[in-house]
C-alpha cells in the first residue's frame, strides 16, 4: 500500500467537504459526510497525527467504525431491519458471490480475514459445496470458520426469504433479502475517506473471494492483497449498485 503524504487536518476536512461521490444517493452522501467530518472531529481534538489518521482512513477504519455503529443502532431496534430474519446456522447461500467483484471490503477487512485464514489447515473450503461460495465456508456444516472476522458486506446482509437467498445465489434477482442501510454509509465513508486523500494516498478496495482464496492457498499478505486489489472504479460501481 501507498504510504501517505503530508496532510494537514484543514486540508482533509475541505476535501472532504466538496468531495462528490458517483452513483451514491445523495442523502447516504450527505450522512456519511457529517459522520466522517464529526470522526474527523474526534481524532483532532484526541490528538491524534493527521498522519495516522489519513492511514486509518486508507485502511478502511472509519469506514468500519461508522458502519458498524449504524448496524449495531439498526440491530437494536424492535422494528428494525432484523426483525422476522429468516438467517439461521447453515444458510450459506447468501454466501455465494455472485458479483464480478468477489465482494468489496476494505484494507484492514482484507487483512483480518487473510490473518484468521492463514491459520487454518488446507482441505475443502466453501467453493467445494458451490463454486461462487465464500472459501472461508465449511462446505460440511456451511458455517463460516472465521465467523469473528467476517467483513461488513457478511455482517450486513440479512433475509427475509430462505428462497430468496438461494435464488440469488445462482444469479437469478429476487425480493426480500439483501444488505441493510449501514452498508451503503460504510461504503459512502470509505469512498469520501478516498476523495479526500486524493493525491495524497491511495483508498483501496479489495475481493473478499480473492483474498480468502489467496490464504488458504499459501499467499502471503502482500501478494495476496496486491493480487485481490480492485480497480478504482469497483467502489463506485458498488454504491451505485446498492442505491
Amino acid at each position: 500500500m501507498s504510504k501517505a503524504k503530508a496532510v494537514d487536518y484543514a486540508t482533509l476536512r475541505r476535501k472532504l467537504e466538496k468531495a462528490r461521490l458517483k452513483g451514491t444517493a445523495s442523502e447516504t452522501a450527505d450522512r456519511a459526510r457529517n459522520l466522517l467530518l464529526v470522526y474527523l472531529d474526534h481524532a483532532q481534538a484526541q490528538n491524534i497525527p493527521v498522519q495516522e489518521l489519513a492511514r486509518q482512513i486508507q485502511q478502511g477504519l472509519p469506514a468500519l467504525r461508522i458502519g458498524g455503529a449504524d448496524l449495531a443502532a439498526a440491530a437494536e431496534k424492535p422494528d428494525g431491519p432484523f426483525r422476522d430474519i429468516a438467517c439461521a446456522s447453515g444458510c450459506a447461500f447468501c454466501c455465494s458471490l455472485a458479483g464480478e467483484d468477489g465482494g468489496v471490503i476494505t484494507e484492514a477487512e482484507a487483512r483480518n480475514v487473510h490473518a484468521a485464514l492463514s491459520q487454518l489447515p488446507k482441505g475443502p473450503d466453501g467453493r467445494n459445496w458451490h463454486p461462487r461460495a465464500c472459501p472461508s465456508l465449511d462446505p460440511e456444516t456451511r458455517m463460516c470458520r472465521i465467523y469473528d472476522a467476517r467483513p461488513m458486506i457478511c455482517r450486513s446482509y440479512i433475509s427475509k426469504d430462505v428462497t430468496a437467498c438461494e435464488a440469488i445465489s445462482t444469479g437469478i434477482p429476487a425480493d426480500g433479502a439483501g444488505v441493510v442501510g449501514a452498508q451503503s454509509i460504510y461504503l459512502a465513508v470509505h469512498a469520501l475517506g478516498r476523495a479526500a486523500l486524493k493525491g495524497i494516498a491511495t483508498v483501496p478496495t479489495f475481493s473478499l473471494s480473492a483474498v480468502a482464496a489467496a490464504a488458504l492457498d499459501g499467499i502471503d499478505e502482500a501478494a495476496a492483497l496486491q493480487g485481490a486489489k480492485h480497480k478504482p472504479r469497483t467502489l463506485d460501481d458498488e454504491s451505485a449498485r446498492l442505491s
